[in-house]
């Protein structure tokens, strides 16, 4: 019996106290003085409460097995819940960019090409002279159309923010004046009236002025938030990425400290959760490398190609247009001519202060295959040939030859001794080639945008809720590992 002599005490069995009262938290210093000078003890809160039960379970190994058990399941489910929060977020910036802010930029894009190919197409049919042809006025109202409608789109849209809205407004608003200034200048041009001329150059100036620059900075607005959202799904996810190697290091910390008390490689549990949260963080890893991939591809060879060939088609219809406004304007067109030398410059890139190789050459280098350079390659010799053939009107126009001018810019129109300049010799001819190719490039590069930025957007289907599994069964095992060794205290 204890305390007999020649006998030994018992030891107490792990997880038992050794005596009355051990393991229970002992009174605190102001609980005792409190006692001894016959006062009540101060409250305590429940935070300082649960502490003192904390402190005294780390000092049981079935206490601190229990504490072990919470922190790895905690982790595992912060880990499981921070990845599919990150990756929530990064797969609907993904999704914006294909669905949402790229066809938003294009369309932005498309409204000022619309405006500038009308304002183009209603300067050449003046210079036929009297009654425009049918397919001139066609052509016109369908660029008015397409842009009208586009802006009414915008319009509707819920999206956007306030400064894309007010240029939307305003496009709304002032799209109506300048096809109003349009028609009286027809009508005083079918007169004969030169009034028709001087309305023109007025509604070539409400669109110079006005309509073309709020639709430029209505595509700046729609192409910045198209950045944005390539910023938000391209950026790491170092949350997930930290809590996920947390997880990883407390699980082998626990198991390893199991085997050095019982010699036991393996817990069934924390081997499970151990696995689990591996598989996440190689999911998670593997998963967003690869749409980060994908998306940048889609930005260097589908968006930013589709930026730069949409600013070479707005350049060579700008070109067009003052190219017609220079004989419009009757020997008072010097400014026209200066602004389409520019415009002409810009894109092959002769201009001083632009990138080196013009638009055109960016578009080649953007194209990373042969059908994506075709096109691009097609509209750099069809500028060449606009620039000789425009020099040779421009000649004619100088010395004095309205009309031989006239006829070398526009299908159709006769020189002064009534012959028909060949069609394929006028520069229309040759604009309408650098058109038509520019928007082949376009359409190429635009499915090579949807295929890339879709790849991108798939690599992340289903992590977000996989993450949520994983954690649960990570946590789970856990909890059941440390179970486990728990049962062996009962």
């Amino acid at each position: 019996m204890p305390g007999t002599p020649g006998t030994q005490p018992s030891r107490p069995r792990p997880g038992i106290p050794a005596q009355p009262g051990a393991g229970r938290p002992a009174p605190s210093a102001a609980a005792v003085a409190a006692v001894a000078a016959g006062t009540p003890a101060p409250r305590r809160t429940a935070w300082a409460e649960g502490a003192d039960r904390i402190r005294a379970a780390a000092t049981t190994e079935p206490g601190r097995l229990r504490i072990i058990g919470a922190a790895l399941a905690a982790l595992i489910l912060a880990f499981g819940a921070v990845t599919a929060w990150q990756i929530s977020e990064r797969s609907s910036a993904a999704q914006g960019v294909t669905n949402s802010s790229e066809p938003l930029s294009a369309d932005a894009a498309e409204i000022y090409r619309s405006l500038a190919a009308a304002n183009t197409t209603e300067a050449g049919g003046f210079l036929v002279g009297g009654v425009e042809p049918a397919a001139v006025r066609q052509r016109y109202q369908n660029d008015i159309n397409t842009a009208a409608q586009l802006i009414a789109e915008a319009a509707a849209s819920s999206q956007g923010s306030s400064a894309s809205q007010a240029d939307v407004q305003k496009l709304s608003t002032q799209l109506p004046v300048y096809t109003g200034l349009v028609e009286t200048a027809r009508t005083d041009n079918r007169q004969g009236l030169p009034l028709g001329g001087a309305y023109l150059r007025y509604a070539n100036q409400q669109m110079s002025d006005i309509l073309l620059p709020t639709a430029q900075h209505l595509y700046r607005l729609q192409s910045a938030r198209l950045q944005q959202d390539y910023a938000s799904a391209e950026s790491l996810p170092w949350g997930a990425w930290a809590l996920g190697v947390l997880a990883l290091g407390a699980l082998v910390w626990a198991q390893r400290r199991t085997y050095r008390r019982t010699n036991r490689v393996f817990n069934p549990g924390m081997l499970a959760g151990t696995t689990a949260a591996g598989a996440l963080l190689v999911w998670l890893v593997a998963a967003h490398t690869v749409a980060r991939e994908d998306l940048a591809d889609s930005w260097d060879h589908g968006a930013k190609s589709l930026q730069v060939l949409s600013q070479a088609r707005i350049d060579s219809l700008q070109a067009r247009g003052n190219e017609n406004l220079t004989l419009v304007a009757r020997g008072a067109g010097a400014s026209y001519e200066t602004n389409y030398q520019d415009e002409m410059a810009a894109l092959d890139g002769t201009q001083v202060g632009k990138a080196p190789g013009g638009l055109l050459a960016q578009a080649l280098a953007l194209a990373d295959d042969p059908a994506g350079r075709a096109p691009v390659q097609a509209a750099a010799a069809d500028v060449a040939q606009w620039s000789s053939r425009h020099e040779v009107a421009n000649s004619a126009d100088t010395a004095g030859n309205y009309d031989t001018a006239v006829a070398d810019v526009i299908i159709g129109a006769t020189d002064a001794t009534g012959k028909q300049v060949n069609p394929t010799a006028t520069t229309e001819y040759s604009f309408d080639a650098v058109d038509s190719s520019l928007q082949d490039a376009l359409d190429h590069e635009g499915a090579e945008f949807q295929k890339a930025s879709g790849d991108g957007r798939r690599a992340l289907t289903g992590l977000s809720i996989g993450a949520a599994v994983l954690a649960l069964l990570g946590a789970a095992g856990s909890i059941l590992g440390v179970g486990r060794r728990l049962s062996e205290y009962r």
